[in-house]
């Protein structure tokens, strides 16, 4: 099977962003006001991601989710339009601009009153909430160095079944390179490593974007599977 792959080129892109149910008026001016910042908005994720990432919360029924790295609130807006009305999304980040962007669509898109934005960093977030399994699913897009201890302080947040989403798991093709002088794409390989033998969860890497890993918490009553 290893043939089973199709290259992806600029038209078949194009085809693929507009063969989707998802065309948020919202999503699209945010886009765009985010792409004026320069170089810095590759930081925000790709619309066919946000659209996946929400038909997931959806298709898991997640009420309580949380992510690690918010910048102008893309990822933050297609989450919270997933979850239920009582839904609550925590957002994290350090960034007190950015996020006055973010804050300006998720009230504009009526999704501001899902979001629980706290500035600071992540990690002490992280380990000032309870230590019980309350969220239904995760993102995790900050700095890279950082990604394994996020995932160590959310997982036992997180519910038997939940998931956990990791951003930029390629690095543009980095991690292929065991010599790389880039300590994000070392980060980044050691991460996926210790994911694909992780039994606590089972996982998968899909060529979305820059690559997005997701990985579901296994109930203490599954084996680690073959």
């Amino acid at each position: 099977m290893s043939g089973k792959f199709t290259p992806m080129t600029p038209e078949l892109y194009a085809y693929m962003l507009v063969h989707r149910s998802e065309h948020d008026p919202v999503l699209a001016r945010l886009a765009q006001e985010t792409a004026k910042l320069g170089g810095i908005s590759v930081m925000q994720i790709a619309p066919e991601q946000g659209a996946f990432m929400a038909l997931l919360a959806r298709a898991i029924g997640a009420r309580n989710a949380i992510e690690v790295g918010t910048f102008t609130g893309y990822s933050a807006l297609c989450l919270a339009r997933a979850l239920p009305d009582g839904g609550r999304l925590i957002a994290c980040d350090i960034n007190e601009e950015w996020t006055l962007m973010a804050r300006r669509y998720w009230q504009e898109a009526g999704v501001a009153h899902k979001i629980d934005l706290r500035l600071g960093p992540a990690i002490e977030t992280l380990r000032a909430l309870p230590r019980a399994p309350d969220f239904d699913l995760a993102f995790i897009d900050a700095d890279k160095g950082g990604y394994r201890e996020y995932y160590e302080e959310i997982l036992p947040r997180l519910r038997a079944g939940g998931l956990i989403l990791f951003d930029n798991v390629f690095y543009f093709g980095q991690v292929l390179d065991a010599a790389s002088d880039f300590e994000d794409a070392r980060a980044l390989r050691a991460l996926n490593d210790a994911l694909a033998s992780d039994a606590r969860v089972e996982s998968v890497m899909l060529p979305i974007a820059d690559g997005l890993t997701i990985v579901r918490k296994r109930a203490a009553s599954e084996g680690a599977g073959p």
